[in-house]
């Protein structure tokens, strides 16, 4: 039987090729207007973009320009000019029988060489300067000027984690003498967890621990004495917690 084709009937390939080139024009339209209005946009605020990246550039090289001609000169002569006194002050924490003559030297300075209080105040946005002003807060709580070393200490900034942490439990002693002891608890708990090592740490949960048990927050002693059980075992401190423990839960 013989078969014959439909006359009129359309290729669909050929149909499709019609509706395909009027949705890439479409696309193309669409991104020729949307880079229309880019351009139009740009040339509108061209002043305003081109004076923000002006002022980056200032501000970069102005920041590259204080970084090298002025942070770094003072860094060198500061440290120069603190090594006396830097002296004096490591002798006296290693000398206790000279300790008080050294100290007032390392302060005050021994009339050639600057002390720390001159340093800060000539140099105190200087590394050196910070150290100084560290120095100046713990030889102030070991003269028992507690309220000027806790000025010095929490005016003291550093990257140091050992240095950061004893700064902040520097402050919690001079609380704890001047008997200011809600504020000592809160500066042993900063100094315990500003960077946990088995140096600062440990010390630091032991005075938080015997602090809370002082003024009766028995939990937070608990708390503190558990973290120094837990992960500080071989610390010195560690042999306190059972005693110190016992009267917590008492």
């Amino acid at each position: 039987m013989a078969t014959y084709k439909k006359r009129g009937g359309k290729n669909k390939s050929a149909q499709q090729a019609p509706e395909q080139d009027s949705v890439t024009a479409e696309v193309f339209t669409t991104l020729d207007t949307s880079a229309g209005r880019a351009e139009a946009w740009v040339a509108r605020y061209q002043n305003y973009i081109l004076t923000g990246i002006g002022a980056i550039v200032v501000i970069v090289l102005a920041y590259l320009a204080y970084m090298s001609f002025v942070l770094k000169p003072l860094n060198e002569e500061s440290t120069n000019a603190m090594a006396q006194a830097q002296s004096y002050f490591k002798q006296g924490m290693q000398d206790p029988t000279v300790q008080d003559s050294l100290f007032v030297l390392a302060l005050e300075g021994d009339g050639v060489a600057p002390g720390f209080v001159e340093i800060i105040e000539n140099y105190g946005r200087s590394d050196a300067g910070q150290l100084a002003t560290y120095n100046a807060g713990m030889i102030s709580l070991q003269q028992g000027d507690f309220d000027q070393a806790i000025a010095y200490l929490d005016n003291f900034s550093t990257a140091d984690p050992l240095l950061g942490a004893l700064a902040l439990g520097g402050i919690g002693d001079a609380f704890t003498e001047l008997n200011q002891l809600e504020d000592a608890l809160g500066y042993y708990q900063k100094a315990a967890s500003f960077a946990e090592n088995n140096l600062t740490t440990p010390r630091f949960l032991l005075k938080g621990a015997q602090v809370a048990l002082a003024v009766d927050k028995n939990s937070v002693a608990l708390d503190l004495l558990e973290n120094l059980k837990e992960n500080y075992a071989s610390a010195p401190e560690a042999s306190k917690v059972a005693v110190l423990s016992a009267q917590a839960k008492n």
